[in-house]
């Protein structure tokens, strides 16, 4: 089941656009699972290396990068993410709009 749930979530993953973040929660309700977001988060720190996915471009609902992750920042700003003073994403300017209706 988790497994199955890890599958949905970077097939979701892999179709982010460059540019564009999404947020654990807005995966898990686009896995059909809207109670686990924190899921999400362990699915994309067990995401195998060999699947290439823009595990950068998924972040926390206030737009907070994952910690310990000292690239993620430098991998989203190369795509022209914008961040606001305190740091975070701005998701304002950056959220994946295609999934807004979806979710």
């Amino acid at each position: 089941m988790k497994a199955d749930f890890y599958t949905e979530v970077y097939n979701i993953v892999k179709e982010i656009p460059e540019g564009n973040v999404v947020t654990y929660g807005q995966l898990a309700k686009l896995a059909r699972r809207p109670q686990c977001s924190r899921m999400v988060g362990q699915a994309m720190f067990n995401a195998p290396r060999e699947l290439n996915l823009p595990c950068h471009r998924v972040v926390n609902s206030q737009g907070r990068l994952a910690p310990n992750w000292t690239e993620q920042r430098e991998l989203l700003e190369k795509e022209g993410i914008a961040f606001k003073k305190n740091g975070c994403v701005d998701l304002k300017k950056h959220i994946w709009a295609e999934i807004l209706p979806i979710i």
